[in-house]
């Protein structure tokens, strides 16, 4: 049956128990474990794998590139696999590879071995993390999956607010092979059987228009390829550049210019509450508000943020705006991935829409952290700010360009 358009914005008790809503709080719980196990555990576990094979950082630091490159390539296959069989055997596969893959990498012990492992899991982050479960909802929901698509995103916000942390104590107790073993366990026991499980199978019903039907043509949606697609394409791609680059750098060049460890980390704290807080206004207040206003506004935002930094200089007070800014504007941008391609090019293959979008943006993902390190190298630390400024430029225009249909 379709999905009503109001049961999107008003779940009931009941549909979060035994109707589609269900997805979101399942979804929830396998986001925090996904991203905390694999995507951000690299940049505690990596150097202690360095040290211990007498490996370079960059060597070490660059499976993941592999990984994400390998998860840019894929993504297209995993989002018309989501459509054709759904996230609920999609998903289940990919947690049940990540568990392979942080099992292996603990006895892979030669540079060829290592990045083998990190292209397994470069196959689990393309099935598992935030472009599955959007396809997966766009699947259940249809047309009707922009709030669920934000709530899912207000639960994956503290990923990395409960993943660092965990994995640090983790280390502590048990290693980082013993954490990986952990993580696996996770992904094993808790992910895959609420994948297979939990995660509704129902997919809502899409109005496709009978041929010839001139009247029943769908007049308020674009069409997924040719200029349009390419504007989206571009524009999240471009912003891809920003986060990635940001995360590997950003912290390291607070430091270098004059801020003590503990404040910019403190600083560094800043951007998760942020991101979720801008999330939740979205969700609260933002139901009508068309999505490609949203990441405008976000960009907008971000672009500030960057001037603010370039005229202003880097001090506490100014880097602190900057952390708050930035990750307001990352949280909705997260909700508009999802949500921008819903509105403009309609649910009918939106897992494999997603999977096309998800390929540029992962790609330019991996590249970022390199093209950064060699801006600071060959240039400075303000040079490299300027280029992810750029790029946020970049994605700015291509929004601005794009017109609702």
């Amino acid at each position: 049956m379709p999905l009503p358009a109001q049961e999107a914005f008003m779940p009931s008790p009941r549909e979060f128990i035994h109707g589609p809503w269900r997805a979101v709080p399942v979804l929830g719980v396998t986001q925090i474990i996904a991203w905390g196990s694999i995507f951000y555990t690299p940049v505690l576990i990596v150097p202690l794998i360095a040290a211990e094979r007498s490996w370079s950082l960059a060597l070490s630091m660059a499976g993941f590139s592999v990984a994400l490159l390998t998860a840019g390539l894929i993504a297209p296959f995993v989002g018309r696999s989501i459509d054709r069989f759904g996230g609920h055997v999609v998903m289940t596969a990919g947690s049940l590879t990540g568990a392979l893959g942080l099992i292996l990498i603990g006895y892979a012990e030669h540079p060829a071995a290592y990045f083998a492992v990190w292209i397994v899991l470069g196959a689990a982050l393309s099935a598992s993390l935030y472009d599955a479960a959007f396809g997966t909802l766009g699947r259940i929901f249809g047309a009707a999956a922009r709030r669920p698509i934000t709530a899912l995103t207000l639960a994956g916000g503290f990923a990395s607010t409960a993943g660092w942390p965990a994995t640090h104590f983790l280390i502590e107790a048990v290693g980082w092979r013993g954490t990986y073993l952990v993580y696996a366990a996770l992904l094993a026991l808790v992910c895959a059987p609420l994948h297979a499980f939990v995660l509704p199978r129902s997919r809502a019903e899409i109005a496709v228009p009978k041929t010839g039907d001139v009247g029943a043509a769908p007049a308020r949606l674009l069409p997924s390829k040719g200029l349009p697609f390419i504007l989206v394409a571009s524009a999240f791609a471009a912003y891809a550049f920003v986060p990635s680059g940001l995360s590997a750098h950003l912290l390291a060049i607070f430091s270098r210019s004059g801020i003590d460890a503990g404040t910019v980390v403190w600083i560094g704290a800043l951007f998760g509450p942020a991101q979720v807080g801008a999330r939740l206004i979205e969700f609260s207040f933002g139901k009508d508000l068309h999505p490609l206003w949203v990441v405008r506004f976000a960009l907008g935002t971000l672009l500030c943020a960057f001037v603010m930094l370039a005229v202003l200089g880097v001090s506490v007070p100014v880097a602190a705006a900057f952390a708050l800014m930035f990750g307001g504007a990352n949280g909705l941008v997260t909700i508009t991935r999802g949500a921008v391609p819903l509105a403009l090019f309609g649910a009918q293959g939106y897992g494999r829409l997603m999977g096309r979008l998800a390929a540029p943006f992962l790609l330019m993902q991996a590249a970022a952290p390199l093209i950064m390190a060699f801006v600071i190298d060959q240039a400075s630390d303000f040079a490299a700010l300027a280029l992810a400024g750029s790029f946020a430029a970049v994605g700015l225009i291509c929004f601005i360009v794009i017109r609702r249909p």
